[in-house]
């Protein structure tokens, strides 16, 4: 046998390992003896605790199905097991995405698409992959629904209707610019290209709060808008150019812009991995390059699994 086959048996022993104890540990049946005693296995070696941090992050993947899996086989659950308990996740994953707001909207783009939308009101719409936009306009009004994604929008002034975009709980309101509306992974940011936009919310009534050009809004659902904060309006919206420019981007934001561009979905195994920043000048059409160069740059191992990839 090669060494580097022993090697290899031997990670796969470890991992099984690992998996054994969380099946124990999340059985129901587990003392606090038991807890302690996993502490003391995955501190063994370093490579006692990276199978742990493995199978950890391949159990918060499937959730509770790995009991259940257990109890129906009446085997050991090994790691080939659970892994194939996370594939057969990613593909009704992949399958749920019909039943997403993309299905039901006015217009929507898939994975790494991007659209050009005339509005009737003369109007464009530039749409970033995976968006879906809904569209409401009359005699009295113009208004426009974000579902998901990434949209910038070229506004044709009209004093008489107001362009309103409304996106995760706030709206966006202009009169003739050029602004970007990005639902990010923690809150939405509205980038002002030219012109100027106000930015409301829609649960705290009152809370308004103007942009310009080169000028930024963030907003969440549950909280106000900040205030305008300067920004490089083109390096915002290098999408419409097929980059991606990051500066001190938090992980968790990078990933989102990344799924766009890539089937498959991406977990960040930690909170502690979602604010790490990232500093960069990527293209578009290469979303691997990007989770490599994470890789290689940050304190990210990038598990490639399929319909799934994790970031741990």
């Amino acid at each position: 046998m090669q060494p580097g086959t022993e090697r290899r048996q031997a990670d796969i022993a470890l991992s099984d390992a690992a998996i054994d104890w969380l099946v124990r540990l999340h059985s129901g049946q587990a003392v606090e003896a038991d807890h302690q005693a996993f502490a003391a296995w995955r501190q063994r070696s370093r490579e006692h605790e990276l199978a742990a941090r493995e199978a950890e992050t391949i159990w918060h993947g499937i959730g509770i199905a790995g009991t259940r899996v257990q109890r129906a086989a009446g085997t050991k659950l090994t790691r080939r097991t659970l892994l194939g308990c996370l594939t057969l996740g990613g593909m009704a994953l992949a399958g749920s995405t019909l039943l997403r707001p993309h299905l039901f909207a006015d217009h929507s783009t898939g994975t790494a698409e991007r659209a050009t939308i005339a509005l009737p009101d003369g109007s464009i719409a530039l749409l970033n992959g995976d968006t879906a936009l809904d569209v409401d306009f009359s005699a009295g009004k113009r208004h426009l629904n974000l579902l998901a994604g990434q949209a910038l929008f070229k506004v044709r002034a009209d004093a008489s209707r107001p362009f309103i975009v409304a996106a995760n709980g706030g709206s966006t309101r202009a009169v003739g610019t050029m602004f970007d509306v990005d639902i990010r992974s923690r809150d939405v940011v509205v980038t002002v290209v030219e012109g100027l936009v106000e930015v409301m919310n829609g649960i705290r009534a009152g809370s308004r709060v103007s942009a310009a050009a080169d000028q930024r809004i963030r907003y969440a659902a549950d909280e106000p808008p900040s205030s305008a904060e300067p920004v490089d309006a083109d390096s915002e919206t290098a999408w419409r150019r097929g980059k991606l420019i990051f500066n001190r981007r938090p992980l968790g934001d990078v990933v989102v812009e990344i799924e766009r561009q890539r089937s498959g979905r991406i977990m960040i195994a930690s909170n502690r991995l979602q604010v790490l920043e990232v500093t960069g000048v990527f293209d578009l059409a290469d979303p691997e390059s990007i989770l490599s160069i994470i890789e290689q740059t940050l304190p990210v191992k990038v598990t490639r699994l399929p319909f799934v990839t994790i970031l741990h």
